[in-house]
């Protein structure tokens, strides 16, 4: 579904246009592998004091949008929908001198298939067919955890490659 589609209107600033990519930057070829699914990447959002918070992100990307997946209310979700400009930092540690830096906007945020979203992140980080609950943390934390599916549209990306 797109993020113009199923964005939650009420809940964030980011989502009051709809997305537009013409002004967008472009992740290139070279580093599409540091988007889907990298080994490490770190989001850096803002927070209301001001100053930067960063956490470790699951990511993908659908060719227009890197999709990361938080639960509601967590620190980053409250804060991208503060403050929808963010940066994702990705990086392979076993190749130290390849990243990719891209800072970008909060396009859309929904909870419409944030769940499928975070069972397919799961399964292609763990390697196999897996449940976000259940497999990967405890099924317990379903009860009071709701997935959001978030769609970053890239505003500047640094591709770093000094191999």
């Amino acid at each position: 579904m797109s993020p113009s589609v199923a964005h939650d209107q009420e809940h964030s600033k980011a989502s009051r246009t709809e997305p537009n990519r013409l002004d967008g930057a472009s992740i290139p070829a070279s580093h599409l592998d540091l988007v889907e699914c990298p080994p490490v990447a770190a989001l850096t959002t803002i927070m209301p004091d001001g100053y930067p918070q960063t956490s470790v992100a699951w990511c993908d990307f659908d060719g227009l949008y890197v999709r990361i997946n938080t639960m509601r209310g967590f620190q980053k979700e409250r804060n991208m929908r503060r403050e929808p400009r963010v940066t994702l930092l990705c990086w392979d540690p076993r190749e130290p001198r390849r990243s990719l830096e891209i800072r970008s906007v909060v396009a859309a945020m929904t909870e419409t298939g944030a769940g499928r979203h975070l069972d397919d992140l799961a399964s292609k980080y763990m390697g196999r067919h897996v449940r976000y609950f259940g497999d990967v943390v405890d099924l317990r934390f379903a009860e009071h955890e709701l997935p959001v599916l978030c769609y970053l549209r890239p505003i500047h990306v640094v591709a770093l490659d000094a191999t």
